[in-house]
């Protein structure tokens, strides 16, 4: 197996355990560790990401939903507006610079790492 193919699987292995673990969708991991473990394009990271995190959310949602912790009412509101938010994030990513993409990710990752400290 090549370097790259075991890079992928750890990455990957990491992302699904984060994202069963906190629900975060692993994106604040495998972002940065395609963009400089492997290379690629800031926004071709984050859009690569989307498709990696969707199929790991799936399976999550199914053990949340089998163990009965999901709050409905909670999750159909937000995912609506995430809905709308996501189309509009997706239609902008390409048309924001790459250094400005870096500064606004690694800020809202600051400062939700900050919050949760202190909470």
């Amino acid at each position: 197996m090549h370097s790259k193919s075991i890079k992928l699987i750890i990455i990957g292995l990491i992302a699904g355990l984060i994202n069963g673990l906190f629900g975060s969708g692993g994106g604040t991991l495998v972002v940065p560790a395609l963009v400089f473990l492997l290379g690629l394009k800031d926004y071709k990271a984050h859009a690569t990401a989307i498709s990696i995190i969707l199929p790991l959310t799936i399976i999550s949602t199914f053990i949340y939903l089998y163990n009965k912790i999901i709050r409905f009412d909670i999750a159909i509101i937000v995912g609506l507006g995430g809905i709308v938010g996501s189309i509009i994030g997706a239609k902008f990513l390409k048309k924001i610079p790459t250094p400005t993409l870096r500064k606004i990710f690694g800020s809202i990752i600051i400062l939700t790492a900050i919050r949760m400290i202190i909470r």
